[in-house]
């Protein structure tokens, strides 16, 4: 690797504090382990998780005079591997040391090495945000009609138009699929209720108690999602009604999760010529 110049002590403080979070990051003993294996000195065992860290890794690059084992260190704590079990973490971690190794003209790419990238001077918060919720998203496999939602222009304030368009996004899926025109509870009754006999859309056979069942659950799953979201965002002021991240991503799963369940549903009217 060529000689990468000496890193801003904000930037090393950045990096111990992103991965000696006492949330999210390694525990102690992970990172005095991750130090021992990239031959760098622990110099204060008993301080502050990230303290330490930042210890450990300023005094290495004061001794260089280049920030080179600083990088590798990073390369090893991000090594792909480490997060087989947690991808979230692993995309945490990722969206953290990529905010502030632009200023040094790095970023970790998806196999945990660093590349060089242009230098960045400002951070623009929206693409930023964006880039994070689709990275997270990904590595939950959410459904791909979810990944349109995370777009900087919808995330510019925070996340409420996001879950907004994805909600009315399951709404025009039942419409595509049913010929149907009507909007919310309604909608959902009219393409899925048994009132009719045969719903216009099934989730299963319906040949069972059980599986009857399932699609009223579904029904009623829908009805709360479109009360609960779409009815609240598309009435209430932003201001009055917050969505932070973890409520952005929990939403857009559980809106992931139905989309699925509308792509394997059956055009019930179709098949049933009689009755169920």
């Amino acid at each position: 690797m060529a000689k990468i110049e000496k890193f801003n002590l904000s930037v090393i403080e950045t990096i111990a504090k992103t991965l000696g979070d006492t949330v999210s990051g390694f525990t102690g003993s992970q990172i005095g382990q991750l130090l021992e294996e990239c031959n760098i000195e622990d110099p204060m065992p008993g301080m502050t998780k990230w303290r330490r860290l930042y210890e450990a890794l300023l005094r290495q690059q004061n001794r260089d005079n280049c920030a080179n084992n600083i990088c590798a260190f990073i390369e090893h704590a991000m090594s792909p591997t480490r997060y087989l079990d947690n991808q979230e973490k692993f995309s945490h971690f990722k969206y953290e040391l990529n905010k502030i190794l632009s200023f040094e003209g790095l970023y970790v790419g998806e196999d945990g090495k660093l590349q060089r990238t242009k230098k960045a001077t400002t951070i623009n918060e929206a693409e930023a945000r964006a880039s994070k919720l689709r990275e997270i998203l990904l590595s939950r496999k959410v459904h791909p009609d979810i990944l349109k939602y995370c777009k900087a222009e919808l995330l510019v304030d925070n996340y409420f138009h996001a879950v907004f368009e994805a909600t009315k996004s399951v709404a025009e899926k039942i419409r595509l699929k049913t010929g149907l025109t009507s909007d919310g509870s309604n909608l959902v009754d009219e393409a899925f209720s048994f009132k009719n006999n045969v719903p216009y859309l099934a989730l299963n056979t319906l040949q069972t108690e059980s599986e009857k069942s399932e699609q009223r659950g579904f029904m009623n799953l829908l009805k709360g999602l479109f009360g609960m979201f779409r009815n609240t965002t598309a009435h209430a002021p932003k201001i009055t009604w917050r969505i932070d991240e973890q409520d952005a991503l929990d939403i857009l799963s559980l809106i992931s999760l139905i989309h699925r369940r509308l792509d394997g549903a059956v055009e019930a009217r179709k098949i049933y010529k009689g009755n169920l």
